[in-house]
């Protein structure tokens, strides 16, 4: 009676095989994540490559005139220190109408996206009967799947109308109906990580709560929402990097007028919206060129610095909350 070597078993081999498919799956996993990391870097390479004749070339420097790219311009009238004019026979290149329209849009984006996504997500995730949030959960998450410019189309054609009609603004197209637009597109990933990291609280919080005779609405409220405080503020740092860098709802929505004002029912032109309306018709290799260069390495570094920042910030939050510090 021959005995087969326990290395040649059936069992052995099964288990080979399944050992070679963890390690193939394990290296394509890999490939995706370094690839994704690559063309990242590779972007910023590229944009910083096509900005840096502002710093390293004399005569982009001087027909940008680099210094006045956030300062004022010396001497009257006061109305022209801040002005973006690139296509004129003196170009001026200043980016502080930009920097305010964009800070405009955001604010406004951010304060009526956030309060409503994550009232929403608390709402589904704490008081919502399981078939209302099959209804509502996945109707709030479409609104990530509509195209940007069906959205700012629907802000150019009605809802800038239905503002001016109720406010009785001049301008039909400023700050206000961009940044409730944007709003359109900042709340679905508000409410989709907010409702995560709600659900992802132990039960054992509420049992705990309720047992001590707090109410539901007091759970909800006073210790699961601080619970998940972590990934509610990382909610909000990607929700205000998606409002910094949308393009089409603000090209659409804003008027695109490069208007230094404070004032939310103006007219106002963001980076991203400057970008896509001017660098397919600019001369290659000139400053105008290389200035929205600039601009998009701007925002590049902005976002990246924002999202740094809100880790970190998340990051301590969550050692606070195990009481690590």
């Amino acid at each position: 009676m021959s005995v087969e070597p326990a290395g040649n078993s059936p069992l052995v081999r099964r288990i080979g095989r399944h050992n070679i498919g963890d390690r193939l799956a394990e290296l394509a996993i890999r490939a995706c994540a370094y690839a994704a990391i690559v063309a990242l870097i590779l972007i910023f390479v590229f944009i910083g490559k096509e900005s840096l004749p502002i710093l390293t070339s004399e005569d982009v420097r001087r027909e940008a005139d680099i210094g006045r790219l956030f300062l004022p311009r010396p001497g009257p009238p006061e109305g022209e220190r801040y002005v973006w004019q690139p296509v004129s026979e003196q170009p001026k290149y200043s980016l502080i109408p930009l920097l305010v329209g964009t800070l405009k849009a955001t604010i406004i984006a951010v304060a009526t996206a956030i309060p409503l996504a994550v009232g929403a997500a608390l709402f589904t995730s704490e008081f919502a009967p399981p078939r209302l949030r099959e209804i509502v959960k996945p109707a709030i998450e479409i609104l990530a799947g509509i195209p940007s410019v069906v959205v700012g189309f629907f802000c150019l054609m009605i809802m800038a109308d239905w503002l001016q009609w109720l406010f009785g603004w001049t301008l039909r197209l400023n700050a206000v109906t961009a940044g409730i637009g944007l709003s359109l597109a900042v709340i679905p990933i508000v409410f989709t990580v907010t409702e995560d990291a709600l659900t992802s609280v132990p039960k054992t919080y509420r049992d705990g709560s309720l047992a001590m005779g707090a109410s539901t609405w007091q759970t909800a409220w006073r210790v699961v929402l601080p619970a998940a405080s972590p990934g509610v503020l990382a909610a909000c740092v990607l929700g205000f990097g998606r409002a910094v860098g949308e393009t089409m709802i603000v090209l659409m929505s804003s008027g695109n007028a490069a208007v230094l004002s404070l004032s939310p029912t103006d007219s106002i032109r963001t980076f991203s919206a400057t970008i896509a309306a001017e660098l397919g018709e600019v001369v290659v290799g000139s400053a105008h060129y290389h200035v929205l260069f600039f601009i998009g390495a701007f925002l590049f570094v902005a976002t990246f610095l924002t999202n740094l920042g809100g880790q970190w910030f998340v990051g301590r939050l969550q050692r606070k909350l195990r009481g690590e510090l």
